[in-house]
């Protein structure tokens, strides 16, 4: 796709969502990955939204399996979808919502193209507990292309208060326990996360270099959940706890 199709897909997508239609059909089967991508940067840059991170997507190997899909994928933080532990979402606001049990680290420093995961280790400032909340806004099993340019069912993170670089447990070592209105759920650690969450970093800085960009000090990265998705329904209350880390709640009313 050149420069002037890829205008054009832009503004077809930009019209669809402003008439409610996240997955335009007339698309379905058409995009690559790559397009994909460079659609979703022109999307949230065309809404004036103010990126602060990254999240990495089907990371562990249960949400795999779950949506039949068998590599990473990113999509952007926006601040106004930065939450604190204990908010409280209106369900009425929410579509088909959903959520992920992650770490979300904070760098302190930028990352080069070919950082290891010792790079990673040094740059970090410092993680937080974390929950991704998603919207299921259409297939993403069958169209992963429009899930990207669609920001990859992103709408918030919730996060807890963060533990410092030099005091982090391994993170691979990291258990979570997640319970929904009090009964657990799922427990995973850290190894579900491309075996470390570190990889889920280095993977996004290699990735990120294909499209001019860099993960940067102050990004946000949602390292990807340690578990499968959960749906959410109004009256839940979610709850991960992250052994060393910390706890993060949130609910829906």
């Amino acid at each position: 796709m050149d420069d002037s199709a890829l205008a054009a897909a832009i503004a077809e997508f930009e019209a669809a969502r402003a008439r409610g239609e996240y997955f335009p059909t007339a698309w379905f089967d058409r995009l690559s990955l790559d397009e994909a991508y460079r659609i979703q940067r022109a999307l949230l840059a065309r809404r004036g939204a103010r990126q602060i991170g990254w999240k990495v997507g089907l990371t562990s190997q249960a949400i795999q399996q779950q949506f039949a899909v068998h590599e990473p994928v990113f999509g952007r933080l926006l601040d106004d979808g930065k939450m604190e532990t204990g908010h409280v979402f209106r369900g009425d606001e929410l579509i088909a919502p959903g959520f992920e049990n992650e770490l979300c680290i904070v760098m302190g420093r930028d990352l080069a193209a070919d950082a290891t995961p010792k790079d990673v280790a040094a740059a970090i400032d410092r993680v937080h507990p974390a929950f991704e909340i998603i919207e299921t806004r259409g297939d993403l099993t069958r169209q992963l292309a429009l899930a990207l340019a669609d920001n990859a069912q992103q709408k918030a993170f919730v996060i807890g208060p963060a533990v410092g670089r030099t005091t982090l447990p391994a993170l691979d070592a990291v258990t979570v326990g997640v319970r929904i209105n009090g009964n657990e759920v799922a427990t995973a650690d850290g190894t579900a996360v491309l075996g470390h969450p570190y990889n889920s970093v280095t993977w996004l800085a290699a990735k990120l270099a294909q499209f001019g960009e860099q993960v940067r000090a102050g990004d946000y990265i949602m390292s990807g959940s340690f578990t499968r998705q959960f749906p959410l329904a109004r009256g839940d209350h979610i709850e991960a706890a992250f052994a060393g880390i910390g706890t993060v709640t949130a609910s829906v009313v």
